[in-house]
């Protein structure tokens, strides 16, 4: 394991998510459709039906890696180390979130807004059709910054926790999450309890990605202060108990304005903003996030290694 977490990391770095290579998390998400449709058919209750969905997906999730990396590790100590390697590099989303958000912005540069509406629904929920130049680029920090969180420091934190299995199980949640966990007429019931237990693992990765986000800011000449008074000050304003610390940490470093009021299903929400607008929301300011992302990302992995010396 000594080399195990870094290598994952270098890895992702290197490779991001290699299309014709297999993923785990389309095989979760997989799974979850299918389960999803066998519970609403014999399940009466469907908040019921939610925790029944959410516990058998996790378990399935771990009991499938965890008899994974035992079948590679039977047929030898350096396959077992390489399918735990694969397996952690998975969990990580740093090159394949700069890579996709950078495509929106590149479109946006180029003029190309409806091309750049398009290209940002397929990674962020909200209603993207009337979205102008600016309100697409607030759009691809504020993915960013959140996936920070979920998609980079969760999976690291849980990885040093638990090892692979554990970062897998936490995947999977994210996925349900992001699946099934809306507050519409369909998943309000269905979606609660993976909602509610996909903030719960999100405790502490948020909150320690907002403030190494202020660490990595200063370094970066971005307002390190400012990332820690807007999370003090707008953190806890969004609905969600987790996603306002990096979005506020990140409108703080770098003195913009996120959030404001989306359209979501055709339905405006009234969101609050955090950060003040003391700066213009640009593709220089997307650029800024970007650095901000890799080099939080690092000081968490070598938080990380330094816990993990310090405990062994």
């Amino acid at each position: 394991m000594d080399y195990l977490i870094p290598a994952a990391f270098a890895l992702d770095l290197l490779l991001g998510d290699p299309r014709r290579l297999p993923h785990p998390v389309v095989y979760i998400g997989a799974f979850i459709k299918w389960i999803e449709r066998l519970l609403t058919e014999h399940v009466g209750n469907r908040r019921f039906a939610g925790v029944l969905l959410t516990a058998l997906t996790l378990a399935a999730t771990g009991a499938v890696a965890s008899a994974f990396l035992h079948v590679a590790t039977e047929i030898d100590p350096l396959v077992g180390w390489l399918a735990a390697l694969w397996l952690a590099f998975t969990t990580l989303a740093m090159r394949s979130l700069h890579k996709e958000s950078r495509a929106v912005v590149k479109l946006v540069e180029q003029g190309r807004l409806d091309e750049a509406r398009q290209s940002l629904a397929l990674i962020v929920g909200r209603d993207t059709a009337g979205l102008d130049e600016e309100a697409i680029v607030k759009a691809c920090i504020e993915t960013v910054a959140e996936n920070t969180s979920d998609g980079i420091i969760a999976p690291l934190f849980y990885l040093f926790l638990g090892g692979p299995v554990l970062a897998v199980i936490y995947k999977a949640a994210n996925t349900l999450d992001s699946m099934v966990g809306y507050r519409n007429e369909r998943y309000r019931e269905l979606g609660w309890a993976s909602a509610r237990f996909d903030d719960l693992l999100n405790l502490i990765p948020a909150r320690l990605t907002g403030v190494l986000m202020a660490l990595a800011a200063l370094p970066l000449g971005l307002d390190p202060w400012g990332a820690l008074k807007m999370m003090g000050r707008d953190a806890r304003k969004p609905a969600s108990p987790n996603a306002g610390f990096p979005e506020a940490a990140a409108a703080g470093a770098l003195e913009v304005q996120l959030g404001g009021p989306a359209f979501y299903f055709g339905k405006r929400v009234e969101k609050p903003t955090l950060g003040d607008p003391d700066r213009p929301v640009t593709t220089a300011a997307y650029r800024k996030m970007v650095r901000l992302m890799y080099l939080t990302s690092f000081l968490a992995l070598v938080l990380g290694v330094i816990l993990s010396w310090l405990i062994r």
